[in-house]
Formats: C-alpha cells, sequence, structure tokens
C-alpha cells in the first residue's frame, strides 16, 4: 500500500522513497492510531505529502522545546536556517527536510504555510502565560492556524473564493482545538508553569488550578461554551473540499466533539488529570526519562498539538502534543475507532 501511495505521491526517485519511508516510520511510532486514521480516510497519494509535512511539525516541535528560553530561540534561529535554505534549494542533508521540499514542490501553497509557521514559532518559543481571549486569539492566528494549515492547506480547495472560507473554516476549528487543548493538559501546563487558559477568565471565576471547586467548573464550562461556539461555527467546513477528503475532514471535526464532550464531562477534575481514558504504556514508559515505549519526554510540557500538529495534535495541530491529523494519540476515544465509523456513514 505504501510504494502505490509513493507511486500516485510523484515519488519516484530511490533516495526519496526512503526518505518518505523514514518519516512514515516515526510518524507511525509518535502517533500510531493517528497514522491508521490518516491511512484509512485519505486517498493514498496525499498520504505521503501529509507525512513529510506531520513528520516536519514534530521535528520542529522537538527542536524548539529544549532547554531555556533563550536556547529554544537559538534553536529556532538555527532550524530555521536549515529549512529555508532546503526549500530554495529543493535539497538538503537532513531527509525530513528532503521531503518536505519535494512535498512543497507538488503543492507549492505548503511553502507559504511553513513561511507562517516558522515565524508563528517565535511565539511558541516565548509564550509563557495567556492573558485574555484577544491574546489567545493571536497565539491562534500566528502559531495554532500556521500549523494546521501546514497539512490542511494539502486538502485546501483550488478557487480563491472557496480557499478563504476553508482558510476562515480551518482558523474557527484550530481556535476551539486551541482552547480545549489548553484545558484537557491543564494540569500537566500547571505544573509547568505555563497555563494557556486565559488568565483574566481565572480572575473572574476565582479558579484555583491546582484543585477541584466551583470556580475551576465555572471556568471549564464558560471556556467548553466557548470552543463549542467556534466548533459549531467550523462545521461546513467538510463540504469546502473536494469528495475524497471530505471523510477524513468529517472525522477530524466529529472527533473535536468528543474531544469536548469529554472535557465538559471532566469539569473541576482537569486540575487533576486530562480528560479522557489514557491507554496503558508499555512497561518503562515515561519513567522520568525520554521514553523509548512512546516517545515522549514526560518532563516537556504535553508537546500539539498540532500535533498538532496534534493534539495536537495537531497531523493537523501542534504543540507537539502528539497529535496527527487534530486526532489525538490518547486521551479521547481511539482516532482509529471513530474514524472507521465515521467513514462508514460518508
Amino acid at each position: 500500500m505504501w510504494k502505490r501511495a509513493l507511486d500516485r505521491a510523484g515519488v519516484r526517485d530511490a533516495r526519496l522513497r526512503r526518505d518518505y519511508g523514514e518519516q512514515r516510520r516515526a510518524v507511525r511510532k509518535f502517533a500510531t492510531a493517528e497514522y491508521a486514521a490518516a491511512r484509512l480516510l485519505l486517498p493514498a497519494g496525499m498520504l505521503p505529502h501529509v507525512v513529510a509535512a506531520v513528520a516536519f511539525m514534530h521535528d520542529t516541535d522537538d527542536r524548539i522545546d529544549r532547554g531555556t528560553p533563550e536556547e529554544r530561540a537559538a534553536a529556532l534561529t538555527a532550524w530555521d536556517g536549515l529549512v529555508r535554505k532546503a526549500l530554495a534549494e529543493g535539497d538538503s542533508d537532513l531527509p525530513v527536510l528532503r521531503s518536505l521540499a519535494h512535498t512543497a514542490e507538488h503543492h507549492p501553497a505548503l511553502r507559504g504555510h511553513v513561511d507562517d509557521f516558522m515565524r508563528g514559532c517565535a511565539r511558541e518559543v516565548a509564550w509563557r502565560t495567556i492573558a485574555d481571549d484577544e491574546e489567545l486569539r493571536l497565539y491562534v492566528r500566528e502559531y495554532s492556524l500556521p500549523a494546521l494549515l501546514l497539512t490542511a492547506g494539502l486538502l485546501a480547495p483550488e478557487d480563491a473564493p472557496t480557499r478563504a472560507a476553508f482558510t476562515e473554516g480551518c482558523h474557527l476549528l484550530i481556535r476551539s482545538m486551541q482552547r480545549v487543548d489548553f484545558l484537557e493538559d491543564l494540569a500537566e501546563d500547571v505544573r509547568a508553569g505555563r497555563p494557556g487558559v486565559p488568565a483574566d477568565a481565572v480572575a473572574r471565576h476565582g479558579a484555583d488550578l491546582t484543585r477541584p471547586g466551583p470556580g475551576l467548573a465555572a471556568l471549564v464550562a464558560e471556556q467548553a461554551d466557548r470552543a463549542a461556539a467556534d466548533l459549531a461555527a467550523a462545521a461546513p467546513l467538510p463540504t469546502l473540499v473536494a469528495p475524497p477528503y471530505r471523510p477524513f475532514v468529517r472525522a477530524l471535526v466529529g472527533v473535536q466533539r468528543l474531544r469536548l464532550d469529554a472535557v465538559r464531562h471532566a469539569g473541576a477534575s482537569l486540575s487533576l488529570r486530562p480528560s479522557g481514558p489514557r491507554p496503558r504504556p508499555p512497561p518503562g514508559c515515561c519513567s522520568g526519562r525520554r521514553c523509548g515505549g512512546c516517545g515522549r519526554d514526560p518532563r516537556r510540557r504535553g508537546r500539539p498539538g498540532a500535533g498538532g500538529a496534534a493534539g495536537g495534535g495537531v497531523l493537523f495541530r501542534s504543540r507537539g502534543r502528539g497529535v496527527v491529523c487534530g486526532l489525538r494519540s490518547g486521551g479521547e476515544p481511539s482516532a482509529v475507532d471513530q474514524a472507521t465509523t465515521l467513514k462508514e456513514h460518508t
């Protein structure tokens, strides 16, 4: 199946096929369920390009999420130079950038999304707290949306008016996803000293983010309501893409509804644990060092996410949260189960 996908994606060169294969192995390792969902619901010829974009997002998140703010900023500057050189020359010493450059040749709009994403990474590196909804909207516009468009942009319609509507739909969707993301990871983010829930909302409800209570319950309900409003406004998004992509986009939107329901159900308990069930890790996972079983470092702040980059998220969102296509690994209903169910109804 993978060889056929490479053929349909126009990846003929033997070295490039190995490069894409390496990115596929990486994506399958850190987001197994989400990769399976993408494989089930996306046309074969699109899968390698989505994998290349997701692997790039994950690599970027990993590079800029280590060390002090100054070290992270320096890492971003160095990485930005390598990325721009690869896109300008169409080649690189790094397989992840060779794959990205080749995908950008087939999908030229990706270059603009990469540029926006790299600029947005400066905001991600610098932020510590979100003051209010206006700052949250700015964070989403400058960082979360460009991260989402690395992959969502590959599915965007050709004509300008529909593309503009699609981009705005993605903006509404990722704004909802980001708000839910901050709620899901509240306990972890508070421990890391970087809560994403707007500080003015916390003060307005008198919420203690470290323990359950009525103020926190009211805060979660308010933030969930705002996420729900954006998600409802993004509902037409599947109708804006070409028919072969609609099952995937429907699944993406549908899983966000499930995530939102899980957050509402968790309520104030989000101060203690993330929402939704977590899969049992392999023996030795998350033992206080980089985990060989799940690929996550428990000392890192839940990096989307998204992606996700998902999810973060984020194949469709970032923040390095082990997310692919916005279908998040662990913490919510199985991406494969939900994607398969939604596919059966599309």
